[in-house]
């Protein structure tokens, strides 16, 4: 049975007329990533053979059913993933950075809109040549467990943008994750003293106190964008709504990662949303107390 995000998906689909498209297979696997690795940082020709790892972790990535839902090809999430090699401790054992970006499609439109951009600068595994990348999700392993523990994230960032709260079941397989990772005492799952780990950004995504933010992606995508299209104005006036209740968020607790994770992914797009309108005023001195560090784009809104 297709989720409500599938539904969703369909409805844009017929809205650009592209369902009548027959030679689309059903069932095909959720991510569409385009994934590229980078060890230029590495001295030496003897590292030449971490150019395998780009294809390995795509076919890893994007050939694995990660839900129980029916995708068709066409409905396959776009993300984009870069690994980034800064320094090896062994010829085996590395330390990188992973930086990765998902989209969506916006309702009625040929557009697409980011929802969700990182990076982890705490990676570090070990590769030897010719290793195949087995999916595991009851062991933890320092390569494949970190591409797992995204690979949830990113499809529980996208269904939150079809149904209110509906990312919930992939983020709790993200938990259960860096759950085995932090038993394992593995690097870069630190709980304390580092805001930005993985278990902070999946402990705030679970947390009752954060959830009006996870509910903003849902009003901000389906019931904002989905429909600027059709009522800019009655968009607008959604898009504002969610800002007033990130702000009520953000007088009751600290700033959360997730929240700036919101505004990463978002700030260029508010600021076309809102420039020339009736409500640039408003929106401005929301998002110039909400998100100070990209006030000067913000400030195109009201000149």
């Amino acid at each position: 049975m297709a989720s409500v995000r599938q539904y969703s998906a369909r409805a844009w689909l017929l809205g650009l007329g592209l369902a009548l498209i027959a030679t689309v297979p059903l069932q095909a696997q959720e991510l569409n990533c385009n994934v590229s690795v980078n060890y230029q940082q590495l001295q030496g020709s003897q590292y030449e053979y971490l150019r395998e790892l780009e294809d390995q972790i795509r076919r890893y990535l994007n050939e694995r059913r990660w839900t129980n839902d029916s995708f068709e090809e066409i409905e396959r999430i776009d993300c984009t993933v870069q690994i980034f090699f800064e320094s090896a401790v062994t010829l085996t054992r590395f330390r990188a950075r992973l930086v990765l970006a998902t989209r969506r499609p916006i309702y009625g439109t040929t557009q697409y809109t980011t929802v969700l951009q990182l990076s982890d600068p705490n990676w570090e595994f070990e590769y030897p040549q010719g290793t195949p990348l087995i999916f595991n999700p009851e062991q933890f392993h320092p390569l494949t467990s970190v591409l797992d523990f995204y690979a949830f994230i990113m499809l529980g960032y996208d269904y939150d943008t079809f149904s209110e709260l509906g990312g919930t079941p992939f983020f709790e397989q993200a938990r259960r994750i860096a759950e085995l990772a932090q038993a394992a005492g593995a690097s870069g799952w630190n709980q304390i003293g580092d805001d930005r780990s993985r278990v902070a950004l999946i402990t705030q995504l679970l947390d009752p106190r954060y959830r009006a933010i996870r509910q903003a992606y849902f009003r901000y995508h389906f019931e904002g964008l989905d429909h600027f299209v059709q009522d800019p104005e009655a968009a607008r006036a959604v898009v504002l709504d969610v800002l007033r209740a990130l702000e009520a968020l953000h007088q009751e607790v600290a700033r959360p990662y997730v929240m700036d994770l919101f505004f990463m992914a978002k700030y260029q797009e508010l600021t076309a949303i809102f420039e020339g309108s009736r409500l640039a005023q408003e929106a401005f001195a929301l998002l110039s107390e909400l998100d100070p560090s990209h006030l000067s784009a913000y400030n195109r809104m009201v000149q």
